[in-house]
């Protein structure tokens, strides 16, 4: 998939980081959870651990003379993930309130701390 264009990414942010327990909200995946492993906020999206996993077929190589058949997370858009709220474990959305003077994500429902 081609990048965007430059200049097009003036809002590389996400909602989410690597390390979040998040909840699918739409797909195929839908309800499923897991851990974020990974974030692209350039191309605004996430590596759900354990969703939106593929088999793919892999050559024999020096780190795996064996080759054969891989299990694989593809990347999901981050609007289709929620995080999940720590005290209900229902999806909620964040806000980001200053707390002695630093900057942290606080769930929307609860008023929990996430960070």
């Amino acid at each position: 998939m081609p990048r965007p264009s430059a200049g097009s990414h003036h809002n590389d942010k996400l909602h989410v980081k690597k390390g979040d327990t998040v909840i699918v909200l739409s797909g195929k995946h839908k309800g499923k959870t897991g851990k974020v492993l990974l974030a692209l906020p350039r191309d605004q999206k996430v590596v759900v651990e354990g969703v939106n996993v593929v088999t793919k077929n892999v050559k024999p190589s020096a780190g795996n003379p064996q080759g054969g058949q891989e299990q694989r997370e593809l990347a999901l858009h981050a609007s289709k993930v929620s995080i999940v709220d720590p005290e209900t474990g229902k999806a909620t959305r964040i806000r980001k309130t200053i707390v002695d003077g630093k900057k942290v994500r606080v769930a929307v429902a609860s008023g929990k701390n996430i960070d």
